[in-house]
């Protein structure tokens, strides 16, 4: 996959010290407890998007996540299940429902010590850049509540009709994150040695290794080891703490504002950093079904 998109959103940081740095963050399990976009199937099936049956995929899918079983293989099937199930779906629609649900769904799940570590790192002079696999339409809002400077997420194809075609455009999973960091860095002046990056997937030991001070947070058993092998710190985030109980600095914004959020999106579009498009043609990946969860689901009758 050959093509990148980092969008700068409207939070601002302290003035950049010199040479610039930044810190990476993973988003699910690293920043929040769960699966960003797996959390919103319930709103989704509500919004008329999905039917019952795909509320129960989805929920099997979330299990298998939470439960660090999904290896790269399973990884792989549920984005082209989830990708495949949203083909069809109105843009603005998602990014309407994520908007009005957010403030249910992603605050009580954020981690208090990932929100102290932003804080900290923003007081440092560091830019905070959100690196996700999720999609970008739920990983925008989310970013600009945590106060995050950028964002880096998966895109799906938009076709003129303003629904998603079931094709990707980029995706940020494995090399392609740490490509992305690199990239970033080249066009942001960050030095990356001196640069942070957080993760709790082994997929991210590319991204972990492109920075000088990689953290391995809630690891999986393939991470851990890795980072025992590495020497790189181990972290373990456990307490979910709503923003609004937390300082002024991260407080959530209020439901019309995020509403704004949702309907500015593709006005920031105008704003996006490309990095490779000038250079590189992008690549489009056909999706399929994932007939793995389906059988798993059946299987245990749920």
């Amino acid at each position: 996959m050959v093509g990148a998109y980092a969008r700068p959103v409207e939070n601002h940081s302290v003035p950049h010290s010199t040479p610039r740095t930044a810190a990476f963050f993973d988003l699910d399990k690293t920043v929040i407890a769960k699966s960003s976009t797996l959390t919103f199937s319930k709103s989704f099936y509500q919004g008329g998007l999905i039917n019952r049956r795909a509320v129960l995929r989805t929920a099997y899918a979330q299990f298998v996540f939470l439960a660090g079983g999904a290896d790269h293989d399973q990884m792989e099937r549920m984005r082209e299940y989830l990708s495949s199930l949203c083909r069809g779906w109105d843009v603005a629609q998602v990014r309407e429902i994520v908007a009005e649900t957010l403030h249910d769904l992603i605050d009580p799940i954020i981690y208090d010590e990932a929100a102290s570590l932003i804080e900290e790192h923003h007081a440092a002079g560091r830019d905070v850049v959100i690196v996700s696999t999720s999609g970008a339409e739920v990983v925008e809002p989310i970013g600009e509540l945590l106060g995050a400077d950028r964002v880096v997420a998966t895109r799906m194809v938009v076709g003129e009709d303003g629904r998603f075609t079931g094709e990707v455009e980029y995706y940020a999973y494995g090399p392609t994150k740490a490509e992305a960091v690199r990239e970033l860095a080249a066009s942001e002046g960050y030095d990356l040695e001196r640069c942070y990056a957080y993760s709790d997937s082994a997929t991210d030991v590319p991204m972990l290794s492109a920075v000088g001070h990689p953290f391995a947070v809630n690891p999986d058993r393939a991470l851990r080891r890795e980072a025992v092998a590495r020497g790189w710190p181990v972290l373990t985030f456990s307490r979910p703490v709503p923003l609004k109980q937390r300082l002024p600095a991260l407080s959530m914004p209020s439901r019309p504002v995020l509403a704004v959020m949702a309907a500015a999106g593709a006005a920031m579009a105008t704003a996006t950093l490309v990095w490779y498009a000038s250079r590189r043609k992008s690549t489009k990946l056909r999706l399929g079904h994932f007939d793995g969860l389906a059988e798993a689901v059946r299987n245990a009758r749920v």
